[in-house]
């Protein structure tokens, strides 16, 4: 099954036209970055990442883009396989108990080809005629992708050191460029510059940790001094979550150096400073990259798509890791330039990273692969659709079962979340009048003493709201059919049972 399309008219805008030479693509990836921390979603954030601003001045943000979803606490390792094959995250190669054959394979070996390596992005580019070149993180990704790209250098990279750290990230990508121009070669590349920051351990340069009063906190018995240089609170931090997340003991949850099980200001501020830190430290090595391509002349004829391979919590609803369906861990920032992009254009997209590989494609002027579900978003880059599709689904089971599940149909957002000890829960949001999703805890006045937040008396969860029931029904109905259409394993309590094994 293919993810769905949404019914939109184009603009009256005419699509500009395509450059003569086939263009390169600068895929650019972060290890755990919410959207909210960059000026291009948050203009009040303290990150500053100069280049990434000028990305989205001459290109298109995109503000309605997530990360499927996850069957497994490490959120990258699905996120990751979803970019390298454009599908689904269950008929992705790996879930639970895939890897069988015969009789004994799983509903995953069954809903995905047994040649999916044959149609990973890299095969399909260098089928093409691509240079492809890949660095990146070691682990926790798609081994079998990320040996088709014909020069790479993976290793992860999260010191607080040139060579440690995010520049020999760069350092990777420039001589590949350097070896381009020794030779004179001139076909086009798609170049995958992934990071290993600001995923933890956020160990930022002395420098940079300086510039945000952030240190490398080592002392889980002793928090942090607070600092008037370190970024504030988020609106929604909480001190704790109020109820069982049905995954609450996940290792980031209970184990990241300098955080822990802590969550009060001075632990929350410092560890922000730290990840602000280390985000900076990339939009510098990105900028070196670009000051390359723009001194070869190839800048010009460069798609560049920056993104994350999900979003983070730090403190916001007191929960640290990627382990939740919230919008600053659901969503990822999503930021394209390149060649027919209006500059300074915004639309919310409404994408999925798994539709990158079909984007990329189109750019490339390729036929995407008969493996591929996702759906290009050039469209929306062009200006010809605001969306590709109405209905959007998120799913994380890395702990309980079923776990958490949500949709969002324009600004309405559902969530689910049921396990043992936690029972079921049901969150029902408008994000229009409740972006920071707010919850009743969020009116505590010990709490808004701390986070400085001002929640309005409307701004909580509404699904008990007897003035809201009719949208909640419409909204379960929809993750009841997404559920069966994506041929999601598992059901909540208050929903019907499978007919048959998936």
């Amino acid at each position: 099954a293919s993810l769905p399309a949404a019914a939109t008219a184009p603009s009256a805008a005419a699509a500009p036209s395509k450059p003569s030479r086939r263009p390169h693509s600068l895929f650019i990836l972060a290890d755990d970055q919410s959207p909210f921390d960059l000026k291009a979603y948050d203009p009040a954030s303290r990150l500053e990442t100069p280049v990434i601003d000028a990305l989205a001045a001459r290109g298109c943000v995109l503000d309605a883009a997530y990360h499927m979803g996850s069957f497994s606490g490490a959120v990258c390792t699905p996120s990751r396989h979803m970019i390298m094959t454009g599908r689904s995250v269950w008929h992705l190669p790996i879930g639970p108990g895939s890897g069988k054959k015969g009789s004994s394979a799983s509903a995953f070996d069954r809903r995905c080809p047994a040649d999916i390596e044959d149609h990973v992005l890299a095969a399909v580019f260098n089928a093409a005629g691509y240079a492809t070149m890949r660095t990146c993180k070691q682990g926790n990704s798609y081994e079998g992708a990320n040996r088709r790209f014909t020069v790479r250098h993976d290793a992860t990279k999260r010191a607080g050191t040139a060579e440690g750290g995010s520049a020999w990230h760069a350092d990777r990508v420039l001589d590949f460029l350097a070896a381009r121009e020794s030779s004179g070669d001139t076909d086009p590349f798609l170049i995958y510059y992934g990071f290993s920051h600001p995923h933890d351990t956020r160990d930022g340069t002395p420098e940079l940790l300086a510039k945000y009063g952030a240190t490398n906190h080592t002392d889980e018995s002793r928090p942090p001094a607070l600092n008037a240089k370190q970024p504030p609170l988020p609106a929604n931090w909480l001190p704790k979550h109020p109820f069982d997340n049905t995954d609450m003991d996940v290792r980031d949850e209970k184990a990241v150096s300098g955080v822990w099980r802590r969550r009060d200001e001075a632990t929350i501020r410092n560890e922000i400073g730290r990840q602000f830190a280390c985000s900076e430290n990339i939009d510098l090595q990105i900028g070196r990259v670009l000051d390359k391509l723009r001194a070869t002349g190839e800048l010009e004829n460069t798609w560049i798509i920056y993104t994350a391979d999900h979003g983070m919590a730090i403190g916001r609803h007191g929960l640290q890791g990627k382990q939740n369906l919230y919008e600053p861990t659901w969503r990822v920032p999503l930021i394209v330039a390149g060649p027919g992009v209006k500059p300074g254009s915004r639309a919310p997209g409404n994408v999925y990273l798994a539709d990158v590989l079909a984007t990329l494609c189109e750019i490339a002027g390729i036929e995407p692969p008969a493996t591929n579900e996702g759906m290009s978003f050039l469209p929306v880059l062009t200006g010809e659709k605001p969306q590709i599709r109405e209905l959007l689904y998120g799913a994380y089971s890395g702990g309980a079962k079923p776990g958490i599940r949500s949709v969002r149909l324009g600004d309405w957002k559902l969530v689910k979340y049921e396990s043992p000890a936690g029972g079921l829960v049901t969150q029902l949001f408008d994000l229009k009048a409740n972006p920071e999703e707010f919850l009743s805890e969020h009116h505590d006045p010990a709490v808004t003493a701390v986070s400085h937040a001002s929640p309005a008396p409307h701004q909580r969860n509404l699904a008990d709201d007897p003035a809201h029931a009719e949208k909640r029904q419409e909204l379960e109905a929809l993750l009841l059919a997404e559920m069966r259409r994506l041929h999601d394993p598992y059901r909540f309590s208050d929903q019907p049972p499978q007919q048959v094994q998936p």
